[in-house]
C-alpha cells in the first residue's frame, strides 16, 4: 500500500528504458522510476523501438503501476525533397525533426484525456525530446517537470567547438536558426527543469532567468558495478561506451590512432579494448591494428572494467556528466579522462581528494596512464577516492531522493 501523500505521477518517455544498459537515456529513466516506483503510483508512457522484446516489455511492467507502450511512427522518408520539407517544417514549429518524428497523435490523446480528468498530480518528460506532449495551458492544470538529461544547444555547440560533428554545415544552421529558439521555447511551459550539470544549469538560467532549476546528477548502480577486489597490474586499458555514438567513435579513434602507438613506445604490451555495444565500421576496423580490441555489447560492462588497470575516457566532445565515467570509479579503476570526461565532478581541483587523472593531449594521456602504470599507490589512491565520492555523491537513491523532492513541490 502506497503511503498517503503518494503521487500519481505519468513519465513520459519516447525512449523504451529497459533493459537500462542500452545507453545514457535508459539507464537515467529506469533509475529514477524505480526508484520512484516504490513510494509513489508511477505510469509510463513509452515507444516501442526495434530490438525491444516482449520479455523486456514485461519486465519493465513489474517496476510501475501501469504501463502504456505505442508504436513509433513510421520512419520518415529519405529523399532530398522530403529532407528539406521536415527542416523548413521545424523552423516554422521551433522544434527538431526527432522530436517531430516522434510525435504520436495518439499519445497526445492520451495524455490530454488523462489531463482533463485529473488522473496525475506530476508529469515528468525524461529527456527532453518529450517535452512536445506537453502543452502551456498544462501549466494551469498539473505540476510539469523536463528532466533534460542535457542541453541540445550546449551538445551542438561542444561538438562543433571540438570538430566532432559529422554534418558541420547542418548543425550550424541548426544552433542559429533552430536549437536556442526551441531550448528557450520549451523551458518556459514548466514548472521545473531538471538538468545534471552546472553548465546546463547556467545554459538555461540564461534561456528562463525566472525558472526554478535543479542540478541532479546521474548515479551508478553499485550492486551492478562492484569495487573491484584487486589490481590486475597489468597494461591494459578500456573504453567503455556505445560504440554507435559519435563522440565515442571519436574518442575510440583518437585513442587508438594517436594516443595507443606513442603508449606501445614505452610499453609494448599496452592493449585498448572498446567496450561497447553497435560498433559501427569505423570503430571495428580499429581491431586491425596491434594491441586493439573490440567487443562489441558484452553481458557485464564491469568484469572488463575489473580486467584493466586503467580506464580512460577519452572524450573530445559531449555535453553532461558521464555515466562511464562514474561506473569506472564506482569499480575503483583508476580513471584518465579528458576534461569532458571528467565534467561536473571534482576530481582534481585544490582541495579535492585524488580522484582521477586528467588528460586533453597526447602526451598528457602518455604521461598521465604512464604514472598510474608505475605507481601501484597512485592507482590504489585514485582506486579508493573514486569508490567513496560514488558512494557519497553518486548513487541512483541519492538521485531519486533529490528527483522525488523536485516532484512534490505543489
Amino acid at each position: 500500500m502506497m503511503p498517503d501523500d503518494s503521487l500519481n505521477i505519468l513519465m513520459i518517455s519516447s525512449t523504451f528504458p529497459y533493459p537500462p544498459s542500452r545507453g545514457g537515456t535508459e539507464i537515467r529513466t529506469f533509475n529514477l522510476l524505480k526508484y520512484l516506483h516504490s513510494h509513489h503510483n508511477i505510469t509510463l508512457v513509452t515507444q516501442r523501438h526495434p530490438g525491444v522484446s516482449n520479455q523486456d516489455v514485461e519486465e519493465l511492467r513489474q517496476w510501475v503501476s501501469q504501463l502504456m507502450v505505442f508504436p513509433l511512427p513510421p520512419e520518415p522518408g529519405s529523399s532530398g525533397v522530403g529532407k528539406v520539407g521536415r527542416f523548413l517544417n521545424s523552423l516554422i514549429k521551433s522544434t527538431p525533426p526527432n522530436v517531430l518524428y516522434r510525435y504520436s497523435k495518439e499519445i497526445q490523446t492520451w495524455i490530454d484525456q488523462g489531463v482533463q480528468q485529473g488522473k496525475f498530480d506530476v508529469i515528468t518528460c525524461e529527456h527532453s525530446v518529450n517535452e512536445i506532449y506537453i502543452r502551456p495551458s498544462y501549466l494551469n492544470q498539473v505540476h510539469t517537470v523536463v528532466n533534460i538529461h542535457s542541453s541540445l544547444v550546449g551538445w551542438t555547440r561542444n561538438h562543433l567547438e571540438m570538430g566532432a560533428s559529422p554534418n558541420p554545415q547542418r548543425d550550424r544552421i541548426y544552433l542559429n536558426l533552430l536549437l536556442e529558439r526551441y531550448e528557450k521555447r520549451y523551458a518556459a511551459k514548466f514548472h521545473d527543469l531538471v538538468v545534471t550539470t552546472d553548465d546546463d544549469e547556467k545554459q538555461f538560467q540564461e534561456f528562463n532567468p525566472q525558472g526554478q532549476i535543479h542540478v541532479i546528477a546521474n548515479g551508478v548502480d553499485l550492486e551492478l558495478f562492484p569495487m573491484r577486489s584487486q589490481d590486475p597490474n597489468n597494461h591494459n586499458l578500456v573504453f567503455v561506451g556505445a560504440m554507435d555514438a559519435s563522440h565515442n567513435i571519436d574518442a575510440a579513434r583518437f585513442f587508438s590512432l594517436e594516443v595507443l602507438p606513442v603508449l606501445q613506445k614505452r610499453y609494448p604490451d599496452t592493449t585498448f579494448t572498446i567496450v561497447g555495444a553497435r560498433p559501427v565500421p569505423e570503430v571495428q576496423q580499429l581491431a586491425n591494428y596491434p594491441g586493439v580490441i573490440v567487443t562489441g555489447g558484452v553481458p557485464k560492462v564491469v568484469d572488463y572494467l575489473h580486467q584493466a588497470t586503467v580506464c580512460v575516457t577519452p572524450l573530445r566532445s559531449g555535453y553532461g556528466i558521464k555515466n562511464k565515467t562514474l561506473e569506472a570509479m564506482a569499480a575503483g579503476v583508476p580513471v584518465v579522462a579528458s576534461d569532458r570526461g571528467l565534467e561536473g565532478l571534482a576530481v582534481d581541483g585544490p582541495n579535492d581528494p585524488h580522484r582521477a587523472l586528467r588528460a586533453n593531449s597526447v602526451t598528457e594521456y602518455v604521461e598521465a596512464i604512464s604514472r598510474l602504470f608505475e605507481h601501484p599507490n597512485l592507482r590504489h589512491q585514485l582506486s579508493q577516492n573514486g569508490r567513496l565520492l560514488i558512494e557519497t555523491e553518486y548513487t541512483w537513491e541519492r538521485a531519486g531522493e533529490l528527483y522525488e523532492q523536485v516532484l512534490l513541490r505543489r
